[in-house]
């Protein structure tokens, strides 16, 4: 008896490794799987502007990293004892307005050069509904669209909904803009499976229909250099299950993400690109490792062991960094 659907994702007509540049932009859900990239030890670049949702912010942010603006004080606005930027997260954000400056340009700048030479750029949208400016807003350009509100009076936005026609305009733009200065690289579009009931659940499945439309659209017009991993319906539809999502009803949990993780795996690696993540794996493990006696036999033997592990690895893949699993295997011996 067959009690699910399973979607099977099938390989795209290339292989991601180790040694491939990638840039993970959008929205949360790019972080949690951009970690697991980290953690494996993948060449990978996240959010250089941080978590953003809609389509206008990604894309601006984008055509950011093919420019590479300086930005200056005329661009951030003082509120509530801080400077921001209304490009960026609030991680970018200072009480001092050169620091707030300074982590900017510091992060477009490394964006910028990163983007040139990546190899695929994976683009993740969550949410068709934007927040543009009212002439209150502080800083800002009547009836452009807020990346991030700053927690700023709602006086200040009005919320309105994307079209499908517009999406796609401003998707190929910044396509357009991203091989200018890089004809090789790839396009990876994914939607968020996070659902954002802030907005509500019919306005939520509205706004998840139009990325859908404008993505696909996108992605079969220009099937050369543009692919779409289905993060959204492997949560929506296969998993299907309260059970895999957080607390809040909102955000897939853990093992959701690792399921979607996962599939991309099975799809997008040769075999020995997984094995490579088996054994790194397996050093992120013993390196979380808490012993009951620290000085016993048993555990300066098990760092031995897993230090010559490393640094075996190491020496075999040499632009990977292993600097704090070593210097742990290393320095809590006794």
């Amino acid at each position: 008896m067959k009690l699910r659907l399973e979607l099977e994702v099938r390989n795209p007509g290339f292989h991601i490794s180790h040694y491939d540049k990638l840039l993970l932009i959008g929205s949360c859900f790019t972080e949690n799987i951009g970690q697991k990239f980290t953690n494996l030890k993948f060449n990978n670049l996240q959010n250089p502007h941080g978590i953003l949702f809609n389509p206008v912010s990604v894309c601006k942010a984008i055509k950011e990293y093919v420019q590479n603006p300086v930005y200056t004080p005329n661009n951030l606005f003082y509120y509530n004892e801080a400077w921001h930027s209304w490009n960026h997260h609030s991680r970018f954000s200072s009480p001092v307005q050169q620091e707030s400056l300074d982590k900017i340009n510091a992060s477009n700048t490394e964006a910028h050069h990163y983007l040139k030479h990546a190899d695929y750029l994976f683009i993740t949208f969550g949410s068709a509904w934007v927040y543009t400016f009212t002439t209150e807003a502080l800083g800002a350009t009547a009836g452009q669209v807020a990346s991030n509100n700053h927690k700023a009076p709602a006086s200040w936005f009005t919320k309105r909904l994307l079209s499908s026609p517009e999406t796609i305009e401003m998707m190929e733009d910044m396509m357009k803009a991203v091989l200018s200065i890089n004809p090789t690289v790839k396009f990876i579009y994914t939607i968020s499976p996070v659902r954002h009931i802030r907005e509500g659940l019919i306005e939520n499945n509205r706004s998840k229909a139009i990325l859908i439309d404008a993505v696909h659209t996108v992605v079969n017009k220009y099937s050369n250099n543009s692919f779409y991993f289905p993060s959204y319906e492997i949560v929506i539809d296969d998993l299907r299950d309260y059970r895999f999502y957080s607390e809040d009803m909102v955000h897939p949990n853990y093992l959701a993400s690792d399921y979607v993780w996962e599939k991309m795996v099975k799809a997008y690696m040769k075999e020995e690109t997984v094995q490579l993540n088996k054994v790194i794996e397996e050093i992120n493990i013993a390196y979380k490792h808490k012993p009951f006696n620290e000085s016993s036999n048993q555990h300066q033997t098990f760092l031995q062991s897993y230090y010559n592990k490393t640094k075996i690895l190491k020496e075999q893949n040499p632009d990977m960094n292993f600097e704090k699993e070593l210097n742990y295997f290393k320095n809590h011996k006794i």
